[in-house]
């Protein structure tokens, strides 16, 4: 709660609280997308995001965002 950012990312200088923000941000950079769906093989980059996109299999969240 220190509001220290010591993490910097040496590519657009962007800083973090802890090294996993850090890491999941360089994956804006390179692209990476590790987490796979089993399902349909939609990809992300954070393993979050493919929880929330679980859902919309398995029918807690069925309805889609019409931009998405």
């Amino acid at each position: 709660h220190t509001g220290e950012r010591p993490y910097d990312c040496a590519r657009c200088g962007r800083s973090f609280g802890d090294s996993s923000q850090l890491a999941r941000h360089r994956r804006t950079h390179t692209g990476e997308r590790p987490y796979q769906c089993s399902q349909c093989g939609r990809r992300f980059t954070d393993g979050s995001q493919l929880v929330r996109h679980w859902k919309t299999h398995s029918g807690e969240r069925p309805h889609r965002c019409p931009r998405c």
